[in-house]
């Protein structure tokens, strides 16, 4: 099997000689792009991406029966879930507020002339209400939920089961061996995924590249630099100064370990599709504890989000600057709120952030045309804030599990 570091390499040199090939095709005419990519770079770039997804449903209920069967005492799950949302939902609150701060400042809106009176009529998939999603965590069928895809219910099943796995102890230690041995068995099927991470990741990036053209990443530069500086200011600000103050580690190492995951997360642009991937690069590089890793990570693909709520808060911004519609101060703390709730339960795919900024915009009153705006070059951006995603996921997992560690030592010394 391929060593990670040849892997990382790897799929490192596709993407960058994919971007090359994604400029070099901006240049061809429609009549050579459109086949190449219907029958070529489209067709590799999506069996990369059904073949991890093809492991994440099962890898999902795995890992959540597991992780809070190792978490053992509900009193030791209680907290460790409460600190897991609470830093996520605080983490994409301070995410906004970067993104609303950085577009007030260079003012994307405004460098540019942009038409907006033939952009038609832009109609998103509609994400349902908050209190609906809440009460709809409780799957009524737990299979059709795995069926369908449902990552909060399904998650909320495997928490029961892992409770009771945990509570049964001895009863179900069959069950819970062959929980454990299902997770090898979809970890070599992770690996073997894996292999052909960099042919995936030249095609998708090729194709976002080749499809945006420059004339489209041109007109938006200011708005790409703006929400690029709010995703790297976020890194390697906030998540930065977490792990170094919460989880006493040096974020360097943090980042050096969880690399090859974000160049998946890029290549994908979706956060559930890294999730194996991002799994055994916290438990294998960062030496995060199995049963934390196994039940933060699932979840934070679900509700964590803060490379998308950066660029719901910059994408507000400048449609309202476009517009000429001025936000008050009420729109403003209106956007924190509904971008913080909307990131619970919204499926870490790709293209989401659009059905998230559309709840945003209707919100606070702004034309849901605008977005046609930014979809042009929305993908490449989706590749980028998804690697922030993750990264934000695998932060919290690292923290707590190092915050554990601390306290079980302790406990032995004490």
């Amino acid at each position: 099997m391929m060593k990670a570091n040849n892997l990382t390499r790897n799929i490192l040199i596709a993407l960058v000689a994919g971007a090359m090939v994604g400029m070099a095709l901006t240049f061809a005419p429609e009549s050579f792009f459109g086949p190449l990519d219907r029958y070529v770079l489209d067709p590799v770039g999506q069996i990369f991406i059904n073949l991890i997804m093809m492991l994440v449903v099962p890898l999902v209920f795995v890992s959540i029966v597991l992780g809070t069967a190792g978490l053992g005492e509900p009193a030791k799950l209680g907290r460790i879930g409460v600190f897991t949302i609470t830093f996520f939902l605080t983490t994409t609150a301070i995410a906004i507020s970067i993104g609303l701060a950085l577009a007030y400042l260079v003012k994307p809106g405004r460098t540019g002339i942009f038409e907006t009176s033939n952009l038609g009529d832009f109609t998103p998939s509609e994400a349902p209400p908050i209190m609906e999603t809440l009460v709809n965590i409780i799957p009524a069928n737990p299979i059709a939920a795995m069926s369908a895809g449902e990552m909060l219910q399904i998650i909320a099943f495997a928490v029961f089961i892992g409770v009771a796995l945990a509570y049964l102890n001895e009863k179900t230690k069959g069950i819970f061996n062959l929980f454990e041995q299902a997770n090898d068995i979809l970890g070599w099927l992770v690996m073997l995924v894996m292999r052909f991470a960099p042919y995936g990741a030249f095609a998708l990036i090729a194709s976002a590249i080749g499809g945006a053209g420059l004339d489209a990443v041109g007109s938006m530069l200011s708005y790409m630099l703006t929400v690029i500086a709010g995703l790297l200011l976020h890194a390697l600000l906030i998540y930065s100064l977490a792990i170094w103050f919460l989880g006493r580690r040096n974020p360097i190492t943090f980042y050096k370990g969880f690399f090859p995951a974000m160049t998946v997360a890029f290549s994908t642009a979706s956060s559930n599709a890294t999730l194996p991937v991002s799994l055994k690069a916290a438990q294998e590089n960062l030496g995060v504890k199995k049963e934390i890793s196994s039940f933060v990570q699932p979840l934070g693909a679900t509700i964590n989000m803060d490379g998308t709520a950066i660029m719901q808060a910059v994408a507000t911004v400048f449609i309202s600057q476009v517009y000429d519609l001025p936000l008050t101060m009420v729109d403003l703390l209106m956007v924190v709120l509904v971008a913080t709730l909307a990131s619970v339960g919204t499926a870490g795919v790709p293209g989401v952030g659009l059905i998230m900024l559309a709840m945003v915009l209707n919100q606070v009153g702004l034309p849901v045309e605008g977005i046609a705006l930014i979809i042009g070059i929305d993908r490449i951006l989706d590749m980028l804030r998804t690697s922030l995603n993750i990264s934000g996921d695998a932060a919290c997992a690292y923290i707590l599990s190092e915050r554990e560690k601390r306290k079980d030592k302790k406990q032995v010394n004490g």
